[in-house]
This record gives structure tokens, sequence and C-alpha cells, in this order.
């Protein structure tokens, strides 16, 4: 029979009296709110019963808040009763291991979502620099890419997004000045730069409001030597396709998955062939294309999906057309983590086995090989003509996946530079 929480208070005396400190206790700052009535009864009953600790607590509600957001059988549902508390909670993460150990279903029908309302806010930034790749770590190999931070806050809503970590959400901040302070911006018109505008918002979905574009081809212009980057997961490409000439270091790039993963997990953004039709318009025009497969994920099918993509890619783009590809997949630090269960929004994403390296958390490193290097092969074509990259992975895969590695993370920036001013300069 049920144990209610006015009856277990009952006469027990001091020691379920703490047992329920602990328990109201544990779950302060936790989506414990976000479980169904039903399953907070049940957790309340069972830290009552089995007396778990304050970490054992918030182990049951993070897996309980899985298991919900995975829209599979509720923690009640799958509970077995052991003998004591580490034992009851063993049998659960053997389970969720389970779940995480088998690739995602993308054949039911998405979850439904409701579209979170914008809020555009004009605000006036004390400075404007290049910044750093915010995720550049000593432990992966990284291209010191530079940012710019043209809009912050993101419209679409990717569930393994961290920009709404960092920002408000349902908040997009432009800065009113910003088109006279990248023109004041000083750099070297000797030196090469790599700059990227993706970073705190989709560099594309915006058009033109409030100026971004004009000032960012008026930039580009200023400085040949730049190579600015634009990524996207949009189709909105309608204004720069209304300008005479784009400068030819202006580089856009795209975020790819199978039209699965982005029905699932790329909510709002342009459908796969939106994406193509936009890079395709583009390329039409003179610009330089690239493509990010990042981030990659397993899901029931995702061979036949990756590589069907690759050859939408190899029969619509010349290698002339496309400066780059580059490789990566899901990699979360603890705040985003944090961050997505307590949203609690129905998603699988983190329906995968998370193994921690580095002070964060994605696949294992066999995994990763045998999905980059199913890419990276299904592209064997374009292996002479176009840079491959992995992007914020370990070192080590690089040998393992493409057969060779840079000594740093300096000699992988200049490889780059180099590679893409090739192509800016028609050379390749």
């Amino acid at each position: 029979m049920a144990i209610g929480l006015d009856e277990a208070l009952g006469d027990g005396g001091v020691m379920q009296n703490t047992k329920t400190t602990r328990f109201f206790d544990a779950t302060a700052n936790t989506p414990f709110e976000k479980l169904t009535p039903k399953t907070q009864l049940f957790l309340r009953e069972k830290a009552l019963f089995y007396g778990f600790s304050f970490s054992q607590i918030q182990q049951l509600i993070t897996l309980a808040i899985d298991f919900q957001m995975w829209q599979i059988a509720p923690l009640e549902a799958q509970w077995e009763e052991r003998a004591n508390a580490k034992a009851a909670l063993e049998a659960l993460h053997v389970k969720a291991q389970h779940y995480r150990q088998t690739p995602r279903d993308y054949t039911q029908a998405p979850f439904v979502l409701p579209k979170m309302p914008l809020r555009k806010v004009l605000h006036h930034k004390e400075k404007l620099s290049l910044g750093s790749c915010p995720v550049a770590s000593p432990n992966t190999r990284c291209c010191n890419l530079l940012t710019l931070d043209a809009v912050e806050g993101c419209g679409f809503a990717c569930t393994y997004c961290s920009i709404r970590t960092f920002y408000g959400a349902g908040e997009v901040r432009f800065d009113k000045a910003f088109g006279e302070k990248l023109a004041a911006l000083e750099l070297d018109k000797n030196k090469v730069y790599h700059i990227g505008t993706g970073q705190s918002s989709d560099s594309l979905m915006w058009g033109n409001r409030e100026g971004v574009l004009d000032a960012l081809i008026a930039f580009a212009q200023k400085y040949p030597k730049v190579i600015l980057e634009l990524k996207t997961k949009s189709q909105a490409i309608d204004y720069l396709l209304s300008v005479p000439s784009l400068p030819r270091n202006m580089l856009f790039t795209w975020s790819l998955n199978p039209q699965p993963v982005i029905d699932h997990e790329e909510r709002y953004c342009a459908s796969l062939e939106q994406r193509l039709q936009a890079a395709r318009a583009l390329a039409d025009k003179g610009a330089l294309v690239g493509f990010h497969l990042h981030p990659m994920m397993l899901y029931r099918g995702w061979e036949e999906g990756y590589t069907a993509l690759a050859k939408r890619l190899l029969t619509r783009f010349s290698p002339q057309e496309v400066a780059m590809v580059s490789l990566g997949t899901l990699t979360f630090i603890k705040p985003v983590l944090k961050s997505l269960r307590r949203e609690a929004r129905p998603t699988k994403i983190l329906q995968m086995p998370l193994v921690q390296t580095y002070g964060k958390f994605s696949y294992p490193l066999k995994t990763k090989k045998e999905m980059f290097s199913l890419f990276y092969n299904a592209l064997s074509p374009w292996h002479e003509k176009v840079f491959f990259y992995l992007c914020m992975e370990d070192k080590g895969l690089w040998n393992e996946v493409f057969g060779f590695e840079y000594v740093s993370n300096e000699a992988l920036e200049r490889a780059m530079k180099k590679a893409y001013r090739e192509k800016i300069q028609g050379v390749l």
C-alpha cells in the first residue's frame, strides 16, 4: 500500500522527520517539479521507505527526468524492489544504461514542442571585440577560430543548443551600434584572420535586421584577408541574393543532419532540402560554401541516413564550390546537461552513452571514430580538394579517421587558412 506523506510523518519520530527533511532538501534546485505528480509522489514514498541519501535522491530525480524526456515508461513503472537503497538505485541505472546504449528511434512522430515567443531587445554593448572559440580546450585539436557576436540569442529550438544557457530564453539581442563599432574595429590588413559569427546566434536567420549583414559585408570588403564565416541552419538568404556582389572572402556554411534528426532535435530550423537549396543558390551566385556535419548523432538507421546525405552533397556541389567539411558530435558540459534537464522538454537528445572525458560528456571515442569515418569515406571524391577537419574532438581521432594529424592547434590553423585562401583566390 502506498505510504502517504502525512502517514509517514505520524509516530515515526525523529528518524522519519530526518528522512523527510533530507528529501525536500535534495529536491531543491532540481527539476523535481517538472515530473508528473504521480512520479513525484512515488519518489517521495520510496525515499522515506528506503532512506535514500541526499545524493541518491538527486540521482533518482535525474533518472526520472531522463525517462520522462525520452517518453518511455516512467520511473515508477520501471521500479524493481530490492533489499536496500543501493541495490534499488543500481537496478534503475542498469535500465537507463540499456536505453542509452540503444540507438534512438526516430520513426515515430516528433514530440510536440510549442514554439517559444521571441522578444527582440535593442541594447548598447560597451565594446565590440573579437573573442576566442568558446569551446576551445587544450585537450582537443582547435582551429583557433575568432568569434564575433553580431547577434546574441537564437530563434531556433535545437534540443542540444548551449546558446540559451548563456543568454535569456526567448530573448534576442541586437546591438544598436553594431555597424558603427564593426566599422571602427581595427585589424592588421596584412594578417589573415578567420572569424565566425555563428557562436552566439544563427548567422543568417535574422537576414539584414538592424543592418547586420550590411555591416558584415562592408567589413569583409574592408579587410580582404579576413575569412568571415557565417554559419547557419536557416534558408534566409533573400537579402544576400539581392546584393549585387558578395565579397569572395565571406564563407557561408550550413550545419547539416539527416531529416529525421532535424525533425526531432533541430526544431524550427530549415529542412535539409531547404538548407541545401540555400547553399546551392549562394554557390550559383559565386559564393564559397561549406558544411558542418555537427553534431552527428546515432539513431536507428544512421548509417543509411548519413551516407545518403553525403551522396546528395556530391551530386549537388562541385569541390571547387566547397571550402570545408567539418565533423563533430554531441558534446556537453555539466551546465548544459543541467539546463536541458531543468527544461525537461520531450527529447531523446540525452538518450546516448555519456562518457566523461576532460570534463565533458560525449560518445565513446570508438563510436565517434565509426561515425566520422563513415561520412568521411562517403565523401572520398572530395578528399584532396576540400578541407576536412574535426571540430572540438580528441586529438587522437585525427589519425584514425583521416590518416593524418596536426601537431598543434597553430598547425591546424595555418593549414585551414591556407586552404580557404586558395579557394577564395581560385587556386583550387
